[in-house]
């Protein structure tokens, strides 16, 4: 019996595919479309959706918003947090997963936000633990320029502490509801936690009462060293992406290791790697819609432009027939080192049109695709695969050729569940 791996899906609450054959015309805002996706996946039996955010209309991109606002990348997007309380209502056992930015949420707002969507899901709900990576997003809460990577790592750390702290401020015995006695909660058992750190302090208690799983389920995507040391003190699910099998395999022994470090079990932490799979009904006709995709001008464009929303750099400066230069950043360094393959010798231009291979090229049919990602599971050891589309670009046909085509071939295979077993994010990704 093959080893089962998990499932989710990376999204984002924006424009979707909103000018190829197959999509809406107008692209709707009510969310509908989710709610379509989002039942679709857990008829499939995912674990979780990922709803990706940022907070800007980047200008990296030749120091303007044009290509941003011509592409629609990164914007317009709209706030994941009520979609994924939509999302919670019309589902049962599919994980919400929303991003939140520390930079952005005071801790105790985040905490009571986060408890309050645990509850209303009863507990599927996910926090994607994210410092955010771009200077016009610190301008638009009002500060001039991000910290330094690093500090933003130790301010995080600081944060994740005070909201653990804050969302067991209420025990779990601590709503009694006895109706003889005229008590609802022992106050005994709900206390502040007088929270002082370096960066963050708060009085606490809460004032929710303690959600189904304590606290949502962490998820985090740590690139660089300090981010992976982050990733592994902390998540409970890690989006990775990495270069080809064996780089897969050497990020999830390095997180690993860093987890048994740091005194945790490392099977509790689901590594999920990031692919884009092109499906056809032949082999050929998948090759056909790779190439027309990543060839078009429009589609190098945009994933320069894309890339930059991220990285803070402006790809635009740089001839798309020649090799990149080594940069650094203090946006995403992990995502800037995993695009530009430092040392392959490959043009500007060939990275832009590889960049959603996502370390692992599924171009082909449901069934081809669905052997290679078993017997790259098998090498890599674990833990399963985040699935997206370019852009995180959602369409209804991309969702019904990925639920109805490629994992039915994945479940044939017994490489991915049939059933949910369990009612809660946390033990549903425990379960295997």
């Amino acid at each position: 019996m093959p080893k089962r791996f998990h499932l989710g899906w990376f999204a984002n609450f924006s424009a979707g595919e909103w000018n190829q054959p197959f999509s809406a015309a107008d692209p709707s805002w009510d969310g509908r479309l989710y709610l379509d996706m989002a039942q679709a996946m857990e008829r499939a039996c995912f674990d979780y959706i990922m709803l990706e955010d940022t907070l800007m209309v980047s200008e990296a991109w030749g120091g303007t918003a044009e290509a941003t606002l011509r592409h629609a990348l990164q914007a317009p997007k709209h706030d994941p947090l009520p979609l994924a309380a939509m999302i919670a209502a019309a589902t049962t056992r599919l994980g919400v997963v929303a991003t939140m930015s520390t930079m952005a949420y005071p801790p105790f707002l985040l905490a009571r936000l986060a408890s309050t969507i645990d509850s209303l899901s009863g507990g599927r709900f996910g926090w994607n633990i994210v410092t955010s990576g771009e200077d016009s997003a610190a301008q638009n809460l009002g500060l001039e320029a991000l910290p330094p990577r690093e500090a933003r790592y130790d301010m995080a750390d600081e944060y994740v502490e005070l909201v653990r702290q804050l969302f067991d401020s209420w025990q779990p015995d601590a709503v009694v509801l006895d109706r003889e006695s005229g008590v609802f909660a022992d106050h005994r058992k709900v206390a502040p936690i007088h929270f002082e750190g370096k960066y963050f302090r708060s009085r606490g208690p809460l004032n929710t009462v303690r959600s189904p799983q304590g606290r949502p389920v962490f998820v985090q995507a740590g690139g660089s060293p300090r981010g992976r040391e982050f990733a592994a003190r902390t998540a409970d699910s890690i989006i990775a992406t990495a270069n080809g099998v064996e780089g897969m395999k050497r990020y999830r022994d390095d997180v690993r290791a860093r987890a048994a470090a740091a005194g945790r079990d490392p099977d509790s932490i689901k590594v999920l790697f990031l692919i884009y799979p092109v499906l056809g009904e032949t082999p050929e006709e998948a090759e056909a819609r790779y190439s027309r995709m990543v060839n078009a001008p429009w589609f190098i464009e945009a994933s320069l432009a894309a890339m930059g929303t991220v990285t803070d750099i402006d790809f635009s400066r740089f001839d798309l027939d020649q090799e990149l230069p080594h940069l650094t950043t203090n946006g995403e360094q992990g995502s800037l080192d995993k695009f530009a393959q430092w040392g392959s010798g490959k043009t500007l231009r060939q990275l832009a049109s590889e960049r959603y291979d996502g370390g692992l090229r599924l171009v082909g049919t449901p069934d081809a695709i669905a052997a290679q990602m078993g017997e790259a599971m098998e090498a890599i050891g674990g833990d399963g695969f985040l699935i997206s589309t370019p852009f995180q670009r959602t369409s209804r046909r991309a969702v019904v050729e990925i639920t109805e085509g490629l994992v039915p071939a994945l479940q044939r295979r017994g490489l991915v569940r049939t059933r949910y077993e369990h009612a809660m994010l946390r033990d549903t990704l425990a379960e295997f």
